[in-house]
């Protein structure tokens, strides 16, 4: 008999994925979720050896080399907070925080829980410091990149960024391409709208010993301001606040 699928009340801090029930520790440890993440409408063809990609993958290899930073993400908790629970203008999309506590954070952005990522940074900011820091506060990320005379690159298919958490310089945060262990998350994750957890690592999951992956999932506004500027805003379930997350990106 298949394995249930997976529901959000199933996923709590406590509470394991399917891979680790009981059903599932009775198969194999190779044995992986078959990903049926659907193509994104927005998605557009690129040949895997275009140049774009060949510089990603530059970019990722010399990013893995930089020492990952512990920056203070902080703010103040006296003051209105600027925006409301809606953003007037926005598009809204799944935002997902992921990875190993004592590692760089990813963060996955989908059209829907069910969708193959749009867009997946690596920031150099550990995983467990970051979700730890939102717990406090606000947390308001500032990815920068040179302005180009005749810049025709999307903002978020830059490469590499100058990564700013709360004001204060925290090294970079790079684009990369989904690993497998990234679609198998996101496959984990299908049926979750929004919440936070753990993963149990998998075998040849790339934890190197860092322990259970952990995740936070939430809905994001996101909002053009120009082809220089773009800000994803993460919305609070409640309704009666506004975003204790924001990531801004910028040409300057």
């Amino acid at each position: 008999m298949a394995t249930p699928p997976l529901t959000p009340r199933m996923l709590t801090p406590t509470t394991l994925s399917p891979l680790g029930s009981p059903r599932a520790k009775k198969s194999t440890a190779t044995v992986m979720p078959e990903i049926t993440l659907e193509q994104p409408s927005s998605k557009t063809n690129k040949s895997p050896g275009s140049k774009s990609t060949k510089l990603f993958r530059r970019v990722r290899s010399a990013f893995r080399s930089l020492p990952i930073m512990s920056p203070m993400c902080k703010l103040p908790m006296g003051g209105a907070r600027l925006h409301e629970n809606h953003v007037h203008g926005g598009t809204r999309v799944t935002g997902t925080l992921f990875g190993y506590r004592k590692t760089r954070v990813n963060l996955a952005v989908q059209e829907n829980p069910r969708s193959l990522p749009i867009l997946l940074l690596e920031l150099a900011i550990p995983t467990g410091k970051l979700l730890q820091d939102l717990g406090v506060g606000l947390v308001r990320i500032a990815l920068e990149c040179e302005k180009k005379p005749s810049e025709k690159t999307k903002i978020v298919d830059e490469p590499i960024w100058a990564l700013y958490c709360n004001g204060k310089k925290s090294g970079y945060g790079v684009k990369r391409e989904p690993t497998e262990e990234d679609l198998v998350v996101m496959q984990m994750l299908h049926a979750v709208s929004m919440g936070a957890g753990v993963l149990p690592v998998t075998s040849g999951g790339g934890g190197g010993g860092e322990g259970d992956l952990t995740y936070m999932r939430a809905h994001f506004e996101r909002v053009i301001g120009s082809r220089d500027s773009e800000t994803y805003y993460m919305m609070n379930p409640d309704g009666n606040s506004g975003p204790e997350l924001s990531i801004f990106f910028v040409r300057v």
